[in-house]
C-alpha cells in the first residue's frame, strides 16, 4: 500500500500552481498559519466546477478569501460567487484579498453569521438559487446550516463538504475521542448520517485531504 505523506509529496509535485496572485495568497496564508483548503481539495474542487460549470455558487465560511477566489479562478466570467464570513480578524483580509484580486466583481462578500445570512438569503432571493455550495465553516455548525443550505441548493445542484474526517477523529470510539473534541464527533457525525440518509439526496463520502463529503440533489421527476 502507497504509504499516505509520500502519496501527497507525489501529487503535489504534479501540481502547476494556480497562478502568480493565488500562488501569493497561499503561501502568505500558509506563512500566517491560517487554514485554507488543501491542495488536494483544489484540484478536486476544480474538477467539480468544470463539470458543473455553475452560474451561481454560494461558500460557506470565506476565512481570508482564498478559496472563493479559487473557485473564481476555475469558473466562467459570468459565474456568481457569494461567500459568507463573520469572523473579524479573517473579514479584514478577506476584504483585502478579494478586492485586490482579478475577481473582485464577481465575488459578494456577507459579513455576518452564516445561519443569519442563510436565512436572509432565501427571503430575499428565494430557494434553489444556488447550483453550487462549498461548505467550509465551523464544523460543529455544517448540521445547524444544512436545512437552509439545501432549500437554498436547486435541483441537479453540487453540494461539497470540507474537512468531515476531522483527522480521523469522527473515526475512533466515543470513548476514545477527547472531552473538548466529544460535540465536533457527535455533530458531524451526524451530519454525515443526515447526509447520506436524506431522501432526494445522493452523497458519497471521500478520503481526499481531510475528508470531502459530496452531495447532488436530485432533479425532480
Amino acid at each position: 500500500m502507497v504509504n499516505d505523506e509520500r502519496l501527497v509529496t507525489f501529487l503535489h509535485s504534479l501540481d502547476s500552481g494556480n497562478g502568480p496572485y493565488l500562488d501569493a495568497l497561499q503561501a502568505e496564508a500558509s506563512g500566517e498559519g491560517v487554514p485554507i483548503i488543501r491542495q488536494e481539495m483544489q484540484s478536486f474542487l476544480q474538477l467539480f466546477l468544470e463539470l458543473k460549470k455553475p452560474a451561481r455558487i454560494l461558500e460557506v465560511g470565506t476565512a481570508v478569501g482564498f478559496s472563493a477566489l479559487l473557485m473564481a479562478s476555475f469558473t466562467p466570467p459570468d459565474t456568481e460567487i457569494t461567500t459568507i464570513e463573520n469572523y473579524e480578524k479573517r473579514l479584514v483580509k478577506a476584504r483585502k484579498n478579494i478586492a485586490s484580486s482579478p475577481w473582485s466583481s464577481r465575488v459578494e462578500l456577507l459579513e455576518e453569521d452564516a445561519a443569519a445570512a442563510l436565512k436572509r438569503l432565501l427571503q430575499e432571493r428565494g430557494e434553489e438559487i444556488y447550483d453550487f455550495i462549498f461548505m467550509d465553516a465551523a464544523k460543529a455548525q455544517y448540521i445547524c446550516f444544512l436545512p437552509d443550505v439545501l432549500r437554498l441548493l436547486s435541483p441537479g445542484g453540487v453540494l461539497i463538504s470540507d474537512n468531515v474526517l476531522q483527522d480521523g477523529v469522527i473515526l475512533e470510539s466515543h470513548y476514545a475521542v477527547e472531552r473538548r473534541d466529544r460535540t465536533i464527533y457527535k455533530r458531524m457525525r451526524e451530519y454525515l448520517y443526515v447526509l447520506k440518509h436524506t431522501e432526494g439526496l445522493v452523497t458519497s463520502i471521500v478520503p481526499i485531504g481531510d475528508g470531502a463529503a459530496v452531495s447532488v440533489k436530485r432533479e425532480r421527476a
